[in-house]
């Protein structure tokens, strides 16, 4: 792996695991309005990244094409709200662990999804990868009960992880990973909003107790501004296929912290799906060579491809 490629894989790890670590800060959410305090998250982080969106930001906006602004739209509507409201919906009638599972298929999908949007074949290492990261993963979170709406909402949720990474890809490079990440902050703060006053009514918003401010603010600052930020900053880096692929260390990374709530063990099964899952990152992600995946395109070969997909 070359500098580069080491920066990518690094960022885009760091990223994973902060989601994955913010699934203790989310269960102190519980009787919080769920999409209004999924409106102060977004909305405070856009009002943090703005700063660090860099000069000519406004200009950049303005060059976007309507059906980029779609994309947009489209990239917080499902891979941000979306995402979020499906876990939820799952959840009611499936045990966490299930929709945990499909999203852990991610890898898999965005390694075969991402380089046919771009008019590449498949990298097999990228794609062997991706399925002993999924097979792990599985390991890590293991299986519960479930019926058919679990399971529907589960694809659902799985579809929003997908669309977090694919929708991105045409859009990152014209307008960079802090622009781009304080962008579709605002949109999921203003998406948000829209779906709590449906939802609950004039009851969407409150003002959270000590601890959920503070779990808030984890989720607004550490898990949204650095975390987004870092992942967009990888996945300019080694694509998104490979920086997919660390999206296997975020069930690792909850397993990891769940003991430290209360909320499951972390023994053997765990520590197995764990090794599954780094050796996975580290055959997809080009760890295991010295320079990459076999057939992976360079950055600069693989611009053109960007914009192809965008139209």
């Amino acid at each position: 792996m070359n500098a580069t490629t080491t920066r990518g894989a690094l960022l885009a790890a760091l990223a994973c695991v902060l989601v994955g670590g913010s699934f203790t800060a989310n269960s102190v959410l519980g009787d919080y309005p769920y999409a209004g305090g999924q409106f102060l998250r977004y909305g405070l982080a856009c009002l943090l990244l703005v700063p660090l969106a860099g000069k000519g930001a406004t200009g950049r906006l303005r060059a976007l094409a309507p059906r980029q602004w779609l994309r947009l739209a489209l990239l917080a509507a499902v891979g941000m709200v979306g995402f979020n409201l499906a876990v939820i919906a799952a959840e009611r009638t499936a045990e966490p662990a299930v929709p945990g599972v499909f999203v852990g298929c991610a890898p898999v999908v965005v390694a075969v999804l991402v380089p046919l949007l771009g008019g590449r074949r498949p990298q097999r290492v990228v794609l062997y990868g991706a399925l002993l990261v999924a097979v792990g993963a599985f390991a890590v979170q293991g299986w519960g009960r479930t019926d058919g709406a679990g399971m529907a909402f589960s694809a659902c949720a799985l579809a929003g992880e997908v669309g977090f990474a694919v929708l991105a890809v045409p859009v990152l490079r014209p307008l960079g990973p802090r622009l781009l990440s304080a962008t579709v902050c605002g949109i999921a703060a203003l998406e948000s909003a829209a779906v709590a006053v449906l939802v609950d009514g004039a009851g969407w918003l409150r003002l959270p107790d000590g601890v959920e401010a503070a779990a808030l603010l984890w989720q607004a600052v550490v898990v949204t501004v650095v975390g987004f930020v870092c992942w967009y900053l990888g996945m300019q880096r080694i694509g998104a296929e490979r920086a997919t692929l660390f999206s296997g260390l975020i069930p690792v990374a909850a397993a990891c912290t769940a003991p430290l709530v209360g909320t499951g063990p972390y023994g053997l099964v765990q520590a197995a799906g764990s090794t599954l899952v780094g050796l996975g990152v580290a055959l997809g992600s080009g760890a295991l060579t010295r320079t990459g995946p076999a057939g992976d395109e360079p950055r600069a070969a693989r611009a053109p491809g960007l914009i192809r997909t965008g139209r």
